[in-house]
């Protein structure tokens, strides 16, 4: 029996066991729509307020559950919608099929509805492809099976990441014979594993190591390799680091965890990372925000030996040179040290060394220096203390999603998880407005694990439409709003580097006064349940409740304008005719390049 286009994308959806289609129905993909009606016994359609609400549902999705999405929009501005939150999936390397309308192919040119010309006919391709692994644009409803099992295979080989389809109107609605989806045999299954002789190199390094570290990146919670890469550890008592996409891939209660780098991290990861002589790096990218921009007071040592794990081979020795590499993925890479390992020398009797008790001492000062704003009392409070508070009510598995500003640089750097997949973060790209949509996705990902959105007003603001979403889904999703009435992350940025009072375009005011929503208020009117909590010590109960109810709610607490606890170097340049100059001058100068 023929199939239309739009019935041959969607049934190699369902073949992929793809579980949900996030998108806005419009003229350019009304065809799509059309065919998932059809088939909605065996794939849910999800509509959005925006599109690039539809983007981060799906990365969300992903980052819960491991389990990649679709997202349709029509042609123009609904397709464009979708750039941001495409950017992040790409960035973080999260697993996307976008789906785009596209001016029909005997319209192509002409300037039909929407359609973007000037360059080239319908030529938004163009618009995604710096920020997607590869896109493709069918002419005939034939190319269809082929490009549907190219796409698969692209995104779902190497490193995981977005691809997207522009799909011709009249494709969309024309019918043609094909076979059925084959993806079993179309789509690559195994994972690649290092060399074996490198790998043992590596278990050499690592067993004469007097002060090893791991670093576990997003690729080992992608590869679901934490285990391998905690009994690593523990076999030759390595100091254990998690990079932003990396949390939560070892249990942060673990007696060898050692933090996060960076300078929104913490001063024991710096300090172990600086002093270690043997690193095993699994699945990172050595980006500036997690490696204090590579300066040389924080970042690795110029004797130290770096053992580079990575699936991508441009990755290897990109930002730092390398002893050993492993290009492989972090699972296979994990297990095959490990065993490498085993061979090389009995565990190490690391309990009660002096590395051992060095990591302790670091953790304890570092916590002494956290204390006292994780324990401020009174009204606003801190964002330490309110992340403290999420903490005792969030169940040990439940998941803490968070978008950019200072709840999610103070979440990495001062929230412990310790499960994976139960830290979601716009990281790489660190998109404002993730956290909304973001936990949605993470919710219908993970419906039976207590999801909870961490926003400051900022970023809850860039998307609230989209609490329009949970309303209709009746999702069980919580968010704190963290409310300080501005962008306070980058206030203290340009106070901190530009000097006292050169803020500007961060505060929101209104007749000379601080100016916020009622955030608790506008929950209600979503049809949200709303509670503002000023007094700390009832944030606790407040999310407690939230949690018990089951349905979506918004939690509203006011914060300090307190700014991050700075634990490294960012190289953000300073500009020349102001006095702090010469200090980021200085700085600069102590790069390693």
């Amino acid at each position: 029996m023929p199939s239309t286009g739009a019935e041959i994308v969607l049934d190699h959806l369902i073949a992929a066991k793809v579980p949900t289609v996030f998108g806005i129905p419009g003229h350019g993909d009304v065809a799509l729509f059309d065919a998932a009606l059809e088939r909605r016994d065996r794939i849910a359609t999800v509509m959005t307020i925006h599109e690039q609400g539809a983007a981060h549902m799906a990365d969300g999705f992903y980052r819960s559950s491991g389990q990649p999405c679709a997202v349709f929009t029509s042609v123009g501005p609904g397709a464009c919608n979708t750039v941001t939150g495409v950017a992040q999936a790409y960035v973080d390397s999260t697993a996307l099929l976008v789906v785009t309308g596209s001016p029909h192919t005997y319209m192509r040119g002409r300037s039909v509805l929407q359609e973007l010309d000037r360059q080239q006919w319908a030529d938004f391709p163009s618009v995604l492809r710096p920020v997607t692994k590869q896109s493709w644009q069918v002419s005939h409803v034939a190319q269809l099976p082929f490009v549907m099992h190219r796409a698969f295979n692209r995104m779902l080989s190497g490193r995981p990441g977005p691809v997207h389809l522009d799909l011709p109107m009249d494709v969309q609605a024309e019918a043609v014979d094909v076979p059925p989806p084959d993806l079993e045999h179309r789509v690559a299954r195994s994972r690649p594993r290092p060399d074996a002789a490198a790998t043992v190199r590596a278990a050499r390094l690592l067993a004469g190591a007097q002060r090893p570290v791991v670093i576990a990146g997003g690729g080992v919670v992608t590869a679901g390799a934490g285990t391998a890469v905690r009994e690593i550890a523990e076999h030759v008592g390595a100091a254990i680091l998690t990079t932003w996409m990396g949390k939560g891939a070892v249990p942060e209660d673990h007696e060898l965890y050692g933090l996060h780098p960076g300078s929104p991290g913490s001063s024991v990861a710096n300090t172990l990372l600086h002093t270690a002589d043997v690193i095993l790096a699994l699945g990172c990218r050595f980006t500036d925000w997690s490696f204090s921009s590579f300066h040389a007071d924080y970042f690795l040592r110029p004797d130290a030996a770096l053992i580079q794990v990575d699936i991508d081979p441009a990755e290897i020795g990109k930002n730092a040179p390398v002893a050993v590499d492993l290009v492989a993925d972090a699972g296979a890479a994990a297990a095959d040290v490990l065993a490498a390992l085993r061979d090389a020398a009995a565990p190490r009797p690391w309990r009660g060394s002096p590395y051992h008790a060095e990591i302790a001492r670091l953790r304890q000062a570092w916590e002494d220096e956290l204390r006292p704003a994780r324990e401020h009392q009174g009204s606003p409070t801190t964002v330490s203390r309110a992340l403290a508070e999420i903490r005792r009510a969030l169940p040990r598995d439940g998941i803490v999603v968070g978008g950019a500003g200072l709840p999610q640089n103070q979440l990495y750097q001062e929230f412990p998880v310790y499960e994976p997949r139960t830290h979601i973060s716009s990281g790489g790209f660190s998109t404002m407005g993730f956290t909304v949509p973001g936990a949605i996705g993470a919710k219908l990902g993970a419906p039976g694990r207590a999801v909870v959105g961490v926003a400051g007003d900022g970023d809850f603001l860039d998307t609230v439409q989209e609490l329009a979403v949970a309303a209709q889904l009746d999702l069980g999703v919580v968010y704190v709003v963290l409310n300080n009435q501005g962008f306070t992350s980058i206030k203290t940025l340009q106070e901190g580097l530009y000097g006292s009072g050169r803020a500007i375009a961060t505060e929101f005011r209104r007749r000379g006064a601080d100016y916020s929503p009622d955030f608790a208020a506008l929950a209600r009117d979503f049809g949200l349940a709303g509670e503002r909590v000023e007094d700390p010590d009832g944030i606790a109960p407040a999310l407690r409740r939230a949690l018990a109810g089951g349905g979506p709610a918004v939690i509203e607490v006011p914060v300090t304008k307190q700014g991050l606890t700075k634990a490294g170097w960012w190289d953000v340049p300073v500009p020349a005719y102001l006095p702090a100059h010469s200090a980021w001058l200085a700085g600069r100068a102590r790069e390693v390049r």
